[in-house]
């Protein structure tokens, strides 16, 4: 029996606020859950929609509750690959947004579309095309 339940990415930010409309107005994600820092902003937070979460947490969040895992490089090293039913529909929300990949037919039988969410991670979006694997 498998032990593993769930794969929750955390992003690590310097400011969240900018990355929210993104995912909420963009793709329709819910704010679930958002810590404030003592400035009042969030300095984490949980977005869910459709059955996956995405998480932000503020480097300063991250210093104050272990500074060993704040001395990390910082950078972007991750990707999401979100799999999706309807690639139409989310290229038509990410209208305006630079692509870094195009819309294009992959050779592992997928339909994908590329972006940097605002903190600059990198996202892929991709629907299994009809006769694909």
């Amino acid at each position: 029996m498998s032990q593993f339940q769930k794969l929750t990415p955390v992003l690590l930010v310097d400011s969240i606020p900018p990355c929210l409309p993104f995912w909420t107005e963009r793709l329709g994600f819910t704010l679930v859950a958002a810590v404030p820092g003592p400035d009042g902003l969030p300095q984490f937070v949980i977005l869910a929609g459709d059955g996956i979460e995405v998480m932000y947490q503020t480097w300063a969040a991250l210093e104050e509750e272990s500074h060993a895992a704040a001395t990390t490089p910082r950078g972007h090293s991750i990707a999401l690959f979100l799999e999706i039913t309807d690639l139409d529909r989310i290229d038509h929300a990410l209208a305006g947004i630079p692509r870094l990949a195009e819309r294009h037919t992959t050779f592992y039988g997928m339909e994908e579309l590329s972006v940097r969410e605002p903190s600059g991670a990198l996202v892929t979006f991709a629907m299994k095309v009809a006769g694909g694997s």
